[in-house]
């Protein structure tokens, strides 16, 4: 045993030397570049989410909530609606912590089921509508949904997913369908024009309603549902939603927020939005509310501040832009790539549209070029800030100030009450500013885990720390900057390379609309880079003009030796190009 005289050995002074390098993580340099409103701290209520809708229906009975293709819906309506599918869902048998699927697009059947949902205390997990019956299998599989709320026309899906005895078949537990149709949200007359329509395409339901647990969605909305009591709403403590990843890389995993997760996001997000005019907002919901970007910078959000949900039922650049034009929406969360298209439509417009009215966008899922950001705010006076974030912190952990010092390249600052640091993958120790780890967060929005699944819970944290699986640095102010995914990162003949990186450089040419890169087999170098680039119309550009660009910005062993040029990329329903896709391509094409 050591005295308190003896001298420490080498190994003591290396690990005291070690432990001197770490880094003050109680600093907190980035809260030095807050805006003056905005807070560092705040409180945070011990509420269920929809609380939120409670509250808007109270102070907000009158205000537009939802507005849909000519219809508008008031928050005391949207709030109704809601309740009645609560007690309907009841009748039916759903309980407290029961999981409910909900597989719409952008409509307000999906805002009124999602907060339905939960006023009857169960979990929602959120669908999308675009998954085959492999992935719908696994998701209501893997959460035990006992219902499902869905489309008349994806009704074949489900019927196939459920075999011809549903009781018996790959899914027993989901025990009741309810089916709607876009018609329940329309204004009269499309209602009634609707139905036509789909005739005309050939579409017809052939439901067997009253069978097999399928039931009407008008048959949820009756008055005779008030006779059915709701049960008291789930604590904040409870898991509000089953958000499953988005499967870019292995299985979905059901990741498992809580009303506490979704409640401290939300009021992070509109500390952030420092501006935001409570009861005025409209908000342009072009991303899917079933994505988890959407649902709480469009969703709760909206919900919470009283504002209005103009919904569009998926992203079409023409109707986005008629959108802004006609509505006038003041917030327009995005995408790069929907920005990217945007611009590019209003470019070519033969009579320019009224965009002015938006104030601000928040740009997520992907990086954000500059060039981008600084032509998307020419064109709407607007503020286009990046963000960063990620489907177990609810998701939002990170953005540049709106108002105040942005930096760009980077994704901004910690969100009040968030920390962030960066861990070095090979010591597991915190790395000081300016060197490459994975970036790591903590904060209130940060999940509670994954369903049922012990082992990736556990390999998500790092001592109470969540690990994003993302490479970045921090700078001397507290702002982070994003290098590229661990998994993404390209080795070639021993170098690191950062696809994102290159991609900044290629999307600064005028020729080029979209870009990505991605690391390919090669016998010498291990790996080396190939670039797959979408041109814009009427624009060409040869490999030795793109080669010569990009030598004159980057290291030689950056440079893309592979240019494949595409009509355009595989991508995800927020604009996350799919660069899986494009390596199972090349796989195929090798072999």
């Amino acid at each position: 045993m050591e005295t308190p005289n003896q001298q420490p050995t080498n190994e003591q002074e290396t690990v005291q030397s070690e432990t001197e390098q770490l880094v003050d993580l109680s600093e907190k340099r980035w809260l030095n570049h807050y805006p003056e409103q905005i807070r560092h701290t705040l409180d945070y209520p011990e509420i269920n989410i929809a609380q939120f809708l409670i509250d808007a229906a109270t102070n907000y009975p009158k205000k537009p909530a939802l507005y849909f293709m000519g219809k508008t819906i008031t928050y005391e309506q949207l709030y109704a609606s809601a309740d009645l599918l609560a007690r309907g869902l009841g009748r039916l048998g759903v309980k407290k912590g029961d999981r409910v699927a909900i597989m719409l697009p952008n409509c307000p059947q999906a805002v009124i089921s999602y907060y339905g949902v939960l006023l009857a205390g169960a979990i929602v997990v959120q669908t999308n509508p675009l998954y085959v019956e492999r992935e719908l299998k696994h998701q209501i599989r893997d959460s035990g949904a006992i219902a499902l709320i869905t489309l008349d026309m994806l009704y074949p899906r489900i019927a196939k997913l459920r075999g011809e005895n549903p009781e018996e078949g790959p899914v027993p537990k989901l025990r009741t369908v309810v089916i709607t149709s876009i018609k329940d949200g329309l204004p009269f007359p499309k209602s009634m024009l609707y139905p036509i329509k789909q005739r005309r395409e050939g579409f017809k339901a052939n439901i067997p309603y009253g069978m097999h647990g399928y039931i009407s969605w008008k048959s949820l909305q009756s008055r005779t549902a008030l006779s059915f009591e709701r049960p008291t709403l789930p604590l904040h403590e409870d898991i509000a939603a089953l958000q499953y990843t988005g499967g870019t890389t292995g299985t979905p995993k059901g990741v498992m927020l809580t009303h506490r997760n979704l409640v401290s996001n939300t009021l992070q997000s509109m500390e952030w939005f420092e501006r935001v005019r409570l009861g005025e907002e409209k908000y342009l919901a072009a991303l899917p509310l079933f994505h988890v970007f959407g649902l709480t910078v469009l969703m709760n959000m909206s919900v919470c501040s009283g504002g209005c949900l103009v919904l569009l039922p998926k992203f079409e650049v023409q109707e986005v832009l008629r959108t802004i034009d006609r509505m006038k929406p003041t917030i327009f969360p995005g995408a790069p790539t929907m920005y990217i298209a945007l611009i590019n439509a209003a470019s070519k417009l033969a009579k320019p549209l009224e965009l002015s009215s938006i104030e601000i966008c928040i740009s997520g899922s992907a990086a954000l070029p500059l060039e981008v950001q600084e032509t998307f705010e020419k064109l709407t006076g607007g503020r286009l800030i990046e963000g960063y974030g990620l489907t177990e912190a609810s998701p939002v952990t990170h953005a540049n100030p709106i108002w105040g010092k942005r930096k760009i390249g980077t994704i901004g600052l910690p969100f009040p009450d968030t920390e962030a640091a960066i861990l070095s993958p090979e010591t597991g120790q915190f790395l000081p500013p300016g060197e490459i780890g994975e970036l790591v967060v903590k904060g209130p929005q940060v999940m509670k885990g994954y369903w049922n699944n012990e082992a990736a819970t556990e390999a998500a944290f790092h001592q109470g720390w969540l690990r994003t699986g993302d490479l970045a640095l921090m700078d001397e102010d507290g702002y982070f900057i994003i290098k590229d995914r661990i998994k993404d990162v390209i080795i070639a003949g021993g170098f690191n390379i950062y696809p994102r990186e290159i991609e900044e450089v290629l999307y600064e040419h005028p020729a080029i609309v979209e870009a990505a890169v991605v690391g390919v087999k090669d016998p010498y170098r291990g790996e080396t880079v190939k670039a797959y680039i979408v041109l814009k119309d009427k624009v060409a550009v040869t490999e030795e003009q793109l080669n010569l660009w990009c030598r004159e910005r980057l290291a030689a062993y950056k440079v893309p030796h592979i240019y494949t040029f595409r009509d355009s990329l595989p991508k995800t329903m927020v604009g996350k190009v799919l660069k899986r896709q494009l390596l199972e391509e090349e796989e195929q094409q090798h072999e």
